[in-house]
Parts: structure tokens; sequence; C-alpha cells
């Protein structure tokens, strides 16, 4: 599978340039179901390290439309199974989309609900799309290089660590309110928190 290939190709490489990625509680990864994976954007080598953490499970993944306009990109982009959304107009897509990709139940689906690499809050939604599709959400953590030049640096190698965190369940009712949905949301939230500590108890992230 290209999806494969490529994560296999490009963590050799990351291993040649950075060392070993350490992939903490590996194990906490959903054994029965696909599911959405929430995460902090914090750079644009998040879902690099993501796809190390979580293979060889596949997840499909949100683009911004405009990264589909050239030809190469919007072949690659596809390959390595995203889809582009308007962000700007999102629409009724920008749910039943993804919400459709889970219940196909081959792929699982990467969703930064911070959506921004410049903020930490949750924009919402991540939780209404877990509860539509009868998935789990697993939030995962990543700690290391944020920038190409950092990853490239070969004199001075900053350790790349990814957590995961137990998976959150949404409930099991057909109908749930807006406010349970959200306290969910922040669920995610304190999650990320959580997690950072336990990588690193003096982690603070500071957006570039």
């Amino acid at each position: 599978m290209f999806f494969k290939a490529v994560v296999n190709i490009v963590k050799f490489l990351v291993f040649i340039l950075n060392g070993k990625t350490e992939i903490q509680n590996k194990d906490k990864i959903p054994k029965d179901t696909v599911f959405v994976i929430a995460a902090p954007h914090r750079s644009l080598l998040d879902p690099i390290f993501i796809a190390f953490a979580v293979y060889p499970r596949v997840f499909s993944s949100m683009a911004k439309q405009e990264l589909f306009k050239g030809s190469f990109m919007n072949w690659l982009l596809r390959r390595m199974h995203a889809f582009p959304v308007n962000r700007e107009n999102p629409g009724p897509s920008a749910l039943k989309q993804p919400v459709n990709i889970l219940k196909e139940g081959n792929d699982s689906l990467l969703i930064f609900p911070t959506g921004s690499r410049h903020s930490d809050e949750i924009k919402g939604g991540t939780s209404t799309i877990a509860k539509l599709a009868g998935v789990p959400i697993l939030p995962i953590v990543y700690q290391g290089p944020f920038s190409f030049k950092e990853l490239f640096n070969i004199f001075k190698h900053k350790k790349a660590i990814v957590r995961i965190g137990d998976p959150i369940y949404l409930p099991a009712e057909k109908r749930v309110s807006r406010e349970v949905l959200a306290a969910y949301d922040q669920k995610i939230t304190d999650a990320f928190r959580q997690l950072d500590k336990e990588i690193d108890p003096d982690f603070v992230y500071v957006a570039k």
C-alpha cells in the first residue's frame, strides 16, 4: 500500500537524521475498531510522527483545499488518503465525508481540533464526528523537532516523542446534547495537557 510504503521510507530517513522516535503507550491503540486521532497542531511534522505512532494503522486526514491545486500535490495528497476541505465555508461535507470514511471501517481519521498551528483552543466538531461514526477518540501528543530545520540538524538531535492517551468513548445514547459534546471536547483538551506533562512536566509550546 502506498501510504504504508511512504511511512516506512520517511521513518527510515527520520531515523538517519534524528534518531529513533520514541512511541509511548502504543498498547492503548484500539485493536478492534477505527478511531478518530485527535492531536494538537503544532508543526507540519505532526502528521508524520503520528503516522509512525499508529503504524501499521492507516488514517485519512483533512487538508485545506488550496493544497490540492497542483496536479502532483493533488495526486500525492489523495494517495496519502487526504481529502480537501474548504475552511472558509466548510458546508455539510465537512462532517459527512469524515463520518462516512470512519463508517467504512478501513481508515481511522486524523483531526487537529485546534485547527491552526497558532492556537490551543478546541474548535469543536471532533466529538460530533466520533459520535456520528460511533468510534472512539484517541488523543495523541507529539514533542520534538517542530520544524524541518530542527529535524535536519544532524549535529544537534532533538528527541522526538509521541505519547498516546486512553481512548475516549462517546455516550451510547442516540441523541446527545451540544453541552455533552462540548464536555467531551474539553476532555480532549485535558488529555493533551496531561500527556504533555507526562512526557515533560516543564513543556510549554510556543507557536512560531
